[in-house]
């Protein structure tokens, strides 16, 4: 007997459940943009929002987008970016707005997942090309849509910035008419402008074509500018996307000098990326290579730990030495090489480096100790002398680990300074509770105890027993006072010996474990900044210390009254070539004995060709071309197009699609275990499937060619019978 259902209408107040945001959710309509390489840099960035914008419209994690449906219209933008973008500027635009959405503070979740979603796309975009064409659109730098004279010819060495610069210090370096406008554009100040521009950007984004062209003169994206894929993704934190193969090949070749900038020092040499050509390339170009700076800048820290040692171990009081005199020449040259940096990079990205912060206290030592001394010796004060004397004992605390700071390049030793620098946050944010508690006690045990202890005898007490002698407590409580001594010691000796230490403990244990997991991506990602810095300078010239202090002497009072044409540039680099000679010979011994001057007219450690990237219109002449670049490489016709397909065999026609469906599958799988494999997850047994599956298709490959040059061949025959 068939059963009857009765249904009831559902009521049309109820509102309708929150979707899942694993479950694919998107706005239906959402385009995918369409990016042609007349397109300007702020155009791309345009569209990229609508469309991510359009998409993402719940709170995910960056894991749920990597893995789950709520990432569908990600791939879906990454495949059609991959087989139709050719802008060079695209992975620019994908990190820029990565900063954007990362940087907003209202609705932090959505934000959140727009800004995982755009770093997402970008690093999957990589993962399509090969590792030659990641070079050209990783290193392509936003051209300026109005570029002065002195960018167009290379002439910033005597800009504000130098191979310590910040990044963003670098955007604004070549357009700088003062001194006071490359400072009001530097750190904070330059990071809160580049949200703002973003930020009109995107609220813009609807705007129609009359008010675009109403803004042009206030284009928003143009703090961008001459910023790279690589450093917008270090301004952005975007970590996962600098730890990715591919892109730390890319930082590892410029860090070893494979990529360089620089490749002539002339007064009219130009920067811009290009593989490293030993027959061409003009040795003192590598004196900018980061390897090489590091180097240096150890040995540096060796002499002047020497002459630290010398200085104290003479420590004379009544006149000053030659080897004091040497010490102060090298703090001032160290200190004149810092201090530019810290101007130029502004106080949030200059403390972002924990040895910066060594070195700042080093500094103020070393200044403290010389006004001391001077003072000392005028006045024949002998009490200040020896007090320059034990303050100057003080620089060793900062020195010797600034010496060993060459290990934080280590894999090793530089996944622990993150966790030490986590660690020692949330100690400092525990000690504020730590500090409530004890000044509460100390109060009443001083009060309580007032007549046998003073304040400083129960400060050293109380200090004592929070730092695990408890003894010390059960010895006094009943010299605080008989009744309320013991019970208010007893208290305090467990708060402070189990529950806060045993809190703190735990606590930082927690900090330890959480950042431990993300500690790769935090020292690639300190690794990265470092390359990026020392070696995408917009200087010509570079003066390693202490033969900036000639630079400084001989060519900082000539500016005041002499313009900077081409002669006093090449003046600047006739000093660097005199003074930099044993250097570069030094380099050129080291390379010569390892055997890497000759590996050739370029960097072969990339592989696969180079196509020709997009040329964008930015309302300016047409950017700089990467060294090396090919012309564009034109799809081979499918066999179906070919002439005569209709007399091929049917057989024939099935196995070349069989072949083209394969390699799809090849692609998606490929790119799927790149991606994973830049996650450092554990390999599964779908990469052996792939590895099979590819030597298979590798050698039906070579069946269906040979099909097709016999079939040719016939089809020859044919026709001239």
């Amino acid at each position: 007997m068939p059963l009857r259902v009765k249904s009831r209408p559902v009521p049309s107040e109820l509102p309708l459940p929150t979707p899942s945001p694993g479950k694919h959710f998107s706005r239906v309509g959402a385009e995918l943009p369409d990016i042609s390489v007349e397109d300007s840099f702020r155009e791309i960035v345009k569209k990229l929002s609508i469309y991510i914008a359009e998409c993402i419209q719940l709170p995910s994690t960056f894991e749920q987008l990597r893995t789950t449906t709520a990432g569908d219209d990600l791939r879906h933008l990454v495949e059609h970016l991959g087989h139709t973008c050719t802008h060079p500027a695209i992975v620019n635009a994908l990190l820029a707005l990565k900063w954007h959405y990362g940087a907003m503070t209202e609705d932090k979740g959505l934000n959140d997942a727009r800004a995982n979603s755009c770093e997402i796309v970008a690093w999957r975009f990589l993962t399509h090309l090969s590792e030659r064409e990641a070079v050209d659109y990783c290193l392509y730098e936003i051209p300026d849509p109005a570029p002065s004279e002195l960018r167009a010819s290379g002439d910033e060495e005597e800009g504000e910035v130098d191979e310590s610069s910040a990044l963003l210090a670098q955007a604004w370096s070549g357009g700088s008419e003062s001194v006071r406008h490359a400072l009001s554009q530097t750190g904070s100040s330059k990071r809160n402008l580049l949200l703002q521009s973003i930020s009109r950007l995107t609220m813009s984004m609807t705007a129609d074509a009359d008010g675009d062209e109403e803004d042009e003169e206030d284009d928003p994206t143009a703090p961008f500018t001459n910023l790279n894929a690589l450093e917008i993704a270090a301004i952005a934190d975007a970590k996962r996307f600098l730890s990715q193969n591919v892109v730390q090949k890319i930082i590892t070749g410029i860090w070893n000098g494979d990529i360089i900038f620089w490749d002539n020092l002339s007064v009219h040499s130009v920067k811009k990326p290009r593989f490293y050509n030993p027959h061409t390339a003009d040795p003192f170009s590598r004196l900018r290579v980061p390897k090489y700076l590091k180097s240096f800048e150890v040995l540096f820290f060796v002499v002047f730990l020497c002459l630290y040692y010398a200085v104290l171990a003479e420590r004379h009081p009544h006149k000053v030495t030659p080897l004091e005199i040497l010490l102060m020449l090298w703090f001032a040259a160290f200190s004149y090489d810092e201090l530019s940096e810290w101007i130029d990079a502004g106080s949030i990205f200059y403390a972002a480096d924990v040895w910066n912060i060594f070195d700042m206290a080093m500094i103020a030592i070393g200044f403290t100790y010389f006004i001391l001394r001077v003072i000392g010796l005028e006045t024949d004060n002998g009490y200040l002398v020896d007090l320059s004397f034990d303050i100057l004992s003080l620089e060793a605390l900062f020195m010797v680990p600034r010496v060993c700071s060459i290990l934080s390049l280590s894999p090793y030793w530089g996944t622990l300074i993150p966790c030490l620098k986590e660690m020692g946050k949330d100690f400092i944010k525990f000690m504020v509770l730590v500090v409530v508690i004890y000044l509460g006690f100390l109060t009443t045990f001083t009060l309580v105890g007032r007549h046998t202890f003073t304040l400083g005898m129960m400060v050293m007490q109380l200090t004592k027993i929070f730092f695990g002698s408890s003894y010390v407590g059960f010895d006094m409580m009943r010299d605080i006072d008989p009744v309320f001594g013991p019970p208010l010691m007893i208290i305090f000796v467990t708060l402070s010996s189990i529950l806060l230490m045993g809190s703190l403990t735990g606590m930082l244990s927690n900090s330890f474990s959480r950042v431990i997991t993300h500690a790769r991506e935090e020292y690639l990602y300190v690794y990265s900044v470092y390359v990026l810095e020392a070696s995408t300078s917009n200087r010509l010239t570079h003066f390693y210390p202490p033969f900036n202090l000639l630079a400084l002497v001989i060519f900082r009072p000539l500016r005041l009254f002499l313009p900077s044409d081409n002669k006093f540039r090449s003046a600047r680099i006739l000093l660097l070539k005199a003074t930099h000679l044993p250097i570069v010979g030094v380099i050129e011994a080291y390379e010569w004995i390892r055997g890497s001057a000759a590996k050739g007219t370029q960097y072969n450690g990339f592989r696969g060709p180079r196509r020709a990237i997009g040329t964008p219109s930015l309302g300016g002449p047409s950017p700089k071309k990467m060294t090396g670049a090919r012309p564009p490489i034109r799809a081979r016709p499918s066999a179906s197009s070919l002439p005569g397909d209709s007399l091929r065999p049917q057989a024939f026609r099935e196995a070349t699609n069989n072949v083209s469906r394969q390699q799809q599958a090849q692609s998606r799988a490929l790119a799927e275990a790149s991606e994973l494999d830049a996650l450092g997850e554990p390999l599964t047994d779908t990469e052996a499937r792939i590895a099979e599956m590819s030597s298979k298709i590798d050698r039906l490959t070579e069946l269906v060619i040979a099909l097709q040059s016999a079939q040719s061949k016939t089809l020859g025959d044919v026709a001239m019978s």
